[in-house]
């Protein structure tokens, strides 16, 4: 969660908003619902205030209750829908990955990198892979997977020694990469060789390969990928199989990218 109490004294700051903001994130990864204590345990604001802030997205229509459980409504999306119509590299995106997955016969997704994490805005999928759906929206830690690789190894040193000062390396399987300097040394060859694969380090039996889509004014804007159950290639046919695909579309993207 934000630290929203970190601007208060600047004046142009609504404190009030932000806490509503931040009640709205604390839904995340409870389908089921939350209640006050929940969101207070989460967000560290005072029940009262939880309560406070529940009841007006209620009012507004952003939120629902049953008994003590409160769920977010379909309202809600209209949030995520206006970053999404704003955002024209998503909409650009969809009929490229709809290209990349009809040409290799597998999913393919575009991301950006959000704090340590990345954020899926486009997908096409042509089958699950995971064992957790991926969908627009769905966050993931960019250590361990291939689309925040290619992301963090476009970052300036200063910012890259910043995520690796801060990062918590948590293993999500036997094969995730948990040392700094590991991790930093992977980033350098995903810098030099322009892509990056990562070999069940998410989740074991999935591998999966991104590449970086470069802007006409040459920024790394963000991160194309498609990921297998690691039965059917193995890293070294993923190259040869998937990348040139991969590469093709991200310089499409690029090339409508400010």
């Amino acid at each position: 969660m934000p630290d929203v109490e970190a601007f208060e004294g600047n004046p142009d700051f609504v404190l009030s908003l932000a806490r509503g903001l931040t009640v709205i994130e604390a839904f995340q990864d409870h389908p089921d619902g939350v209640t006050v204590g929940d969101v207070a345990a989460r967000t560290e604001l005072s029940r009262a205030a939880v309560r406070r802030l529940l009841i007006t997205l209620e009012l507004l229509g952003y939120a629902t209750h049953n008994g003590p459980i409160y769920r977010l409504s379909s309202r809600v999306l209209r949030l995520g829908f206006s970053f999404l119509s704003s955002y024209s590299l998503a909409a650009l995106a969809l009929p490229i990955l709809e290209e990349i997955s009809a040409a290799i016969h597998e999913s393919s997704s575009l991301s950006v990198l959000e704090g340590d994490e990345i954020v899926y805005l486009a997908r096409s999928a042509t089958r699950r892979v995971m064992s957790v759906g991926l969908s627009v929206g769905s966050r993931l830690p960019a250590f361990c997977t291939s689309m925040g690789r290619v992301l963090l190894a476009a970052q300036t040193e200063s910012e890259g020694a910043a995520y690796l000062d801060r990062v918590v390396l948590e293993a999500r399987t036997p094969k995730t990469i948990t040392r700094r300097s590991a991790l930093a040394k992977e980033l350098a060859r995903v810098r030099k060789q322009g892509y990056a694969l990562v070999d069940e380090e998410l989740e074991l039996g999935l591998r999966s390969i991104a590449v970086p889509v470069v802007s006409r004014s040459g920024r790394v804007v963000a991160a194309i990928n498609t990921g297998v159950h690691a039965s059917r290639a193995t890293p070294q046919e993923m190259v040869k199989r998937y990348l040139p695909t991969l590469k093709e579309g991200a310089l499409s993207l690029g090339r409508a990218a400010v």
